[in-house]
């Protein structure tokens, strides 16, 4: 039940020791922390205490206190970084816990990974909402962030660029699926509108294949939507719809003339999805993942 997450980072080990181990940098990538501080210590053989905060929602924080539990530099050039963790705060439903950061260097990279583990509050309670809702919201935190991380080292976006691509994802691509599903179940399904068995009349079909082809449609135009959501990082859905939109665009064009001049118009609707899909395409790319990452330690990590 411990979290594991892999992500290979190409970028010298230097930087990334760096980026993972200074608390003003930590706490840019990583989504589980809002605020790192190291604590004051009396000499250096000391372990490195801190404290770190974590924003849930509305304004609400929650806190605890963790030390470094060792380092080590080893002969085959990789690093590890121990750590233990905790909250006193009654609310948390992290009662303590610790885990470890290694660095493996490779040909293609560093394999940069954690594994942690933690107990729990709130007795059968807290370990069924760990089980079912915090561990894997915590597992993929944790995963979105590395890949995060990644596109800072590798390609120079930071993380509050790297949020804002994904805002914009997101928006985009609810926006996309929404749409399909509205024009999927409201006018071809429900309302059986007359402009879309018309178009359809337009198009050759005859008035029976064209109430048949007006159902067939709004079931491809719900699953499209639900395909959207699902392949949620892939390229491909957008792709299509981008594609599929000028085509209807042109269709309607050479079938149905006539709809050009409605006030809400096939045209209108088509180039808005268009752009929505464009925009999306656009930043794809530049978004983190949790997908990217290994969620499953091997053989040599078992």
């Amino acid at each position: 039940m411990s979290v594991y997450v892999e992500i290979l980072i190409r970028t010298p080990m230097d930087a990334l020791w760096a980026h993972t181990q200074t608390p003003t940098l930590h706490e840019r990538w990583d989504l589980r922390f809002s605020r790192i501080d190291y604590l004051p210590r009396a000499c250096d053989t000391e372990p490195q205490r801190f404290r770190y905060t974590t924003r849930i929602a509305f304004g609400f924080e929650v806190s605890g206190e963790g030390e470094t539990a060792g380092q080590r530099d080893l002969a085959d050039g990789s690093r590890s970084s121990a750590l233990r963790f905790g909250s006193d705060e009654p609310c948390s439903i992290i009662r303590e816990g610790s885990g470890y950061w290694k660095y493996i260097p490779t040909t293609e990279g560093i394999r940069f990974l954690t594994r942690y583990d933690y107990s729990t509050r709130f007795g059968p309670v807290g370990a069924l909402i760990d089980r079912f809702v915090f561990r894997p919201l915590l597992g993929w935190a944790t995963a979105w962030s590395f890949d995060r991380l990644r596109l800072w080292l590798e390609r120079g976006l930071t993380p509050e660029q790297a949020m804002r691509q994904t805002l914009i994802h997101v928006i985009a691509r609810v926006a996309l699926a929404a749409v399909f599903a509205y024009q999927g179940v409201v006018p071809k399904l429900l309302a059986r509108n007359i402009d879309e068995i018309a178009m359809l009349r337009d198009a050759g079909l005859a008035a029976g294949a064209a109430g048949v082809a007006l159902t067939a449609l709004g079931i491809l135009e719900l699953a499209f939507a639900a395909v959207l959501l699902v392949a949620w990082h892939r390229r491909w859905p957008v792709s299509v719809c981008l594609g599929s939109m000028l085509l209807a665009t042109a269709a309607v064009g050479l079938n149905s003339p006539r709809y050009l001049e409605a006030a809400f118009n096939p045209v209108s609707l088509n180039l808005a999805v268009a752009g929505l899909a464009a925009i999306d395409l656009l930043v794809l790319d530049r978004v983190p993942s949790a997908a990217r990452c290994v969620r499953r330690p091997g053989p040599e990590m078992a």
